[in-house]
Parts: C-alpha cells; structure tokens; sequence
C-alpha cells in the first residue's frame, strides 16, 4: 500500500502532466516494487517556487522535485528499491524537464505501524494469509507480505 508525496515547485503544471505523474509513478509501483495498483495512493503538491527552498533560498529560476513513497517495510529488496529511485527519477525527469536536484525518498514503515482502511498492513496480511481465497492478491507467504 504505497503513497506517493511528490512535491514540484510550480502550481500551474498542467493536468495532462499531473495525471502522467500520478500515472507514471503507479506503473512504477506495481511493475518495479510489486505494488497493488488499487492500493497505491499518489499525492501531487504543486507549490509556489517561493514557497520551495534550496539552501536556504527560494527557488525563483529553477526546477526541481521530490517524491517521497511510504512502504511497508521489509517487502521491497534493495535491488527493487534501487531500480525504482532511478525510474522514478527519469520519469521525473522526462515529464518536467531536466532538473538539477531531484530526490525520491522511501520511507519504511513498520507494518504495526502502517494501515490502510483502518487496518493495519500485519493485521491485512494475517487474514490473507488466513482466507487467501477471499483476497486475489493474497501473497505467497507472510514475508512478502504488506504491499
């Protein structure tokens, strides 16, 4: 159950690109970090440059971006998490323009600590581990658990 923060200096950024980035990121979501797409959450915070600050300055003649992903933690390898900065960063990238700083974060949450629908990703997993017939997307086993 990942959501996506991605923050971008410039609040008239068109709908076709906003819609490309919320896109973009849940393709990344399912394809490299093997996210359920319908539990993927994409939040864009287009924000005046002003109010957007790059040591300690105001960003007035630039571009930039972050994204910042909260996963469950212990369902991704190093591996997919390496592979996943580098596409969200060309995508980024490749909808914006280029950009001199860009940054993608993922945050780990415990899975005690991280819920969706008022459950917590242990407590989801323990009963699709539970009733897999209940729930298509039920993993194979309980360490793969908490996408």
């Amino acid at each position: 159950m990942p959501y996506f923060r991605v923050t971008v200096p410039d609040p008239d950024r068109p709908t076709d690109v906003q819609r490309a980035l919320a896109e973009g990121l849940t393709r990344l979501a399912v394809t490299v970090l093997r996210k359920s797409g319908a539990r993927t959450i994409v939040h864009l915070n287009l924000v005046p440059p002003g109010r957007y600050y790059v040591d300690s300055a105001p960003l007035t003649d630039g571009r930039d971006a972050h994204v910042e992903a909260s996963l469950t933690a212990g369902t991704n390898s190093a591996a997919e998490k390496a592979a996943f900065i580098a596409a969200a960063d060309e995508l980024l990238s490749d909808l914006l323009g280029p950009l001199p700083r860009s940054g993608v974060a993922l945050h780990e949450l415990h899975p005690e600590s991280y819920g969706y629908n008022g459950v917590t990703q242990l407590d989801y997993y323990r009963r699709a581990v539970a009733a897999p017939a209940a729930t298509p997307e039920a993993p194979a086993a309980p360490v793969a658990a908490a996408r």
